[in-house]
């Protein structure tokens, strides 16, 4: 039985992905994270997001929840920030932005669904600490190239959600 990079069986468990990305996001990453939380959940693997009901979670959230038998986990920094209707499982972890770390060292993969947000360029440079693979969907030149120079071999881009799904395969 091959050996994941979390250092756990295949077939041990469902894979979490991470979905990360702003909270006020444009059009075009609100339809890609939607997207993409579908194609996730088809897959059968986990989603995880910060939970927060507005932008890049809640549209990854509702895009999985389209799928019948999906599981969608929240990760939010406190009790007062409202959950998206879309979560199945909120962690409500007290920890404020630290709670960044939390997402990152749950999911397996983490796809930055735009660099918009300070929080979402925080969980990506977390996971590169962390050596996890990080997946930039439809990121700007600029950004990719930071990140890049950080971890050349951890760092992937795609052009979209099917894109970047399949690079997950090929990681998991």
């Amino acid at each position: 039985m091959a050996t994941r990079r979390s250092g756990l069986q295949r077939g041990t468990r469902r894979p979490v992905i991470g979905v990360m990305g702003p909270a006020k996001a444009g059009v075009r990453e609100l339809e890609d994270a939607r997207l993409l939380g579908e194609l996730i959940a088809r897959q059968g693997w986990i989603l995880l997001t910060g939970g927060r009901a507005s932008g890049v979670m809640e549209a990854a959230s509702q895009g999985a929840k389209a799928v019948s038998g999906s599981l969608t986990v929240g990760i939010l920094p406190d009790e007062k920030t409202k959950v998206s209707r879309y979560v199945d499982l909120a962690i409500l972890t007290d920890l404020g932005n630290a709670r960044n770390n939390v997402n990152v060292m749950s999911s397996d993969v983490i796809v930055a669904c735009g660099l918009g947000g300070a929080g979402t360029v925080s969980e990506v440079a977390l996971a590169l600490k962390a050596k996890k693979h990080v997946i930039l969907l439809d990121a700007e030149k600029t950004g990719a190239g930071l990140f890049r120079n950080l971890a050349p071999q951890l760092v992937s881009t795609a052009a979209s959600p099917e894109e970047a799904v399949q690079m997950i395969k090929d990681l998991l």
